[in-house]
């Protein structure tokens, strides 16, 4: 397994081993004792699965309080530009983000731990994405960040935005609450 950083302090970006051969490939989508070794300490409780076609953007979402959660991503099929923004108040990359291309190629995966809000574009015709969440699932917690929003001015890589009609109302990036406070460590 090979460990890619990032710019952005605690998110994760996880190679795993592929086993290729005549058939096809083998990879280990997740070992809780290897996982544990890059820090990723949280037990997962839900894991949530989206098909999606070219152009889709889904998010920027993210779940507060006792909901808050960590995610680990991955894609089964096709391509996505995947985004992570920093939303911890008082961290050096506040309102910064990442983007890593996860794909069925590729194998990549990223580690979104809480105090990040998550996105992705569908690159490629269609796209099945996979993540592992620490939290369950919970309406009243739920947030989001206008995925257009100009002072965060995200590249999602696609020509023709689908958006649904939540994230087209999502509030803007200095409009968000003081949820998540960076401590220097995730």
């Amino acid at each position: 397994m090979k460990i890619i950083k990032s710019p952005l302090e605690g998110l994760i970006i996880i190679e795993p081993d592929v086993f290729n051969d005549t058939r096809g490939y083998f990879l280990e989508s997740f070992s809780l004792k290897k996982y544990r070794e890059l820090g990723i300490n949280s037990g997962f409780v839900q894991d949530n699965i989206s098909k999606s076609i070219k152009g889709t953007i889904r998010g920027l979402h993210y779940q507060v309080g006792k909901s808050a959660q960590g995610k680990l991503c991955y894609v089964v099929r096709g391509r996505v530009l995947d985004v992570a923004v920093d939303i911890r108040f008082n961290s050096p990359t506040f309102g910064k983000y990442a983007s890593i291309e996860l794909a069925e190629e590729n194998h990549r995966q990223i580690w979104i731990p809480p105090g990040f809000a998550h996105g992705f574009s569908v690159l490629s015709d269609e796209a099945i994405f996979v993540y592992k969440c620490t939290r369950y699932y919970n309406k009243a917690d739920e947030r989001g960040i206008l995925y257009n929003d100009p002072d965060l001015n995200i590249d999602w890589k696609v020509d023709t935005y689908l958006v649904s009609e939540k994230d087209k109302t999502a509030v803007r990036f200095k409009d968000i609450e003081n949820d998540f406070v960076f401590s220097g460590s995730v």
